[in-house]
């Protein structure tokens, strides 16, 4: 396909459009007036004035779309003008296309043409004076500054207002994608940390469920079906006021006090009734458990919430896995701290084939745990190591909470 000539050339717009015809009709109404801004230093007809006049007012419509073209043809234009006897609408359009290429020409074009008008101005001052002696001389100067640094440095002033108005609204758009990129992710974790909590809060009473449930099918004894009914029945229970828990401090989230998060976090002092618990799903499974806390040399303080909080859930976390999937056996949470050390939680339990019903797993609850320690800047493992069970293996999680902030005496 040829390209058509003159394709990439821009539309006029309608307002320049109409300062060529204007110009061009008032040029026409004062030439026929014999109306001239000063006398022709050239001895030539005078219809030859009118061909200057139609070449500024063609350069009108290339002002926007071609401005440095449109300054250049102008000024011969405007040369030519003051030979044939200059007319007053032909320096006005003049002084409309210098401030033109200053606004719509390119960041060079708006730079040198100021400082070629200083200059310009300066040469018309000084270069008369000096040949003529006259002061009268001075005028000229006068005049060429009007219609040259006047409506260049006008130019330079809108185009830097356009600039900057420009620049503050991109950075208003800018903060606003930032401010809305901020808010999404505020989402996400809030959805994460939700999902973690209900995760944590929840898991260990459907898992006690499932299992004993199962028991209860698979096991034809009245009295252990009516012991895995009361287990059900216990950890269904618990597990609503957990959820009724939740749902409380969903709603109260907006509490300016946060009273209602104060008391629904669980801290290590929970331990206790979390083991027992513990002992009571897990006792038809074969498996014990043995709490060792060695947090009596940290003085008797409390640690930050945010530390005991996440050393809980990878407790509760841990103790479901094992009535999960562990084999008969000792499952022992080890939690030790000393001043100005991290808090180390961990948990054994034995690993290999179990007998009886076992719960499935999607695996949520170790990415829970992990995002929970990468959250305060702790190191977390999980997986199978040798040790001292009878088949040799054991499975271990171990998570390391850094303490930073100042411990709370209770």
């Amino acid at each position: 396909m040829t390209a058509r000539p003159f394709a990439s050339l821009a539309r006029p717009h309608r307002d320049d459009v109409c300062i060529a015809v204007g110009g061009l009709l008032g040029g026409l109404l004062l030439w026929g007036l014999d109306l001239h801004s000063s006398p022709p230093l050239l001895d030539v007809p005078s219809w030859l004035g009118l061909v200057p006049l139609a070449v500024l007012s063609g350069t009108e419509l290339l002002r926007r779309s071609a401005p440095r073209t449109a300054l250049g043809l102008a000024t011969v234009a405007l040369v030519a003008d003051v030979c044939c006897g200059g007319l007053l609408v032909t320096i006005v359009m003049f002084t409309d296309i210098v401030y033109a290429a200053v606004l719509y020409g390119p960041p060079g074009t708006a730079r040198r043409v100021p400082v070629i008008s200083v200059l310009l101005t300066v040469v018309a001052t000084i270069v008369p004076v000096a040949v003529l002696r006259d002061p009268q001389a001075l005028l000229l100067g006068l005049g060429v500054g009007l219609i040259t640094i006047s409506p260049a440095w006008t130019g330079v002033i809108i185009r830097e207002h356009r600039n900057a108005a420009r620049a503050a609204r991109l950075e208003a758009e800018q903060t606003a994608l930032l401010a809305e990129m901020d808010r999404t992710q505020a989402v996400i974790a809030e959805r994460a940390r939700m999902a973690r909590e209900l995760h944590d809060m929840v898991a260990n009473h459907l898992s006690a469920i499932a299992i004993h449930a199962t028991a209860a099918q698979s096991i034809d004894d009245p009295g252990a079906s009516r012991e895995a009914l009361g287990v059900i029945r216990e950890n269904s229970v618990q597990g609503l006021a957990e959820m009724r828990r939740l749902i409380g401090l969903l709603r109260d989230a907006k509490d300016p006090g946060g009273t209602a998060e104060a008391q629904a976090t669980p801290t290590l002092d929970g331990l206790d009734a979390l083991l027992a618990q513990a002992r009571a799903n897990g006792a038809s499974s074969g498996l014990t458990f043995t709490l060792e806390d060695t947090r009596a040399g940290s003085g008797g303080a409390r640690l930050p919430a945010p530390v005991e909080l996440a050393a809980y859930r990878i407790v509760q976390e841990s103790l479901t896995n094992a009535l999960k999937h562990a084999a008969p056996g000792d499952v022992v949470v080890r939690i030790t701290h000393t001043p100005g050390g991290p808090l180390t939680v961990r948990v054994t339990s034995p690993f290999g084939d179990r007998p009886g019903p076992r719960a499935p797993g999607s695996g949520a609850g170790l990415v829970g745990m992990r995002e929970r320690i990468e959250l305060l800047g702790g190191r977390f493992e999980a997986g199978p190591e040798g040790g001292g069970h009878r088949d040799g293996k054991e499975w271990r999680v171990r998570a390391e909470l850094p303490v930073r902030e100042e411990e709370e005496e209770r």
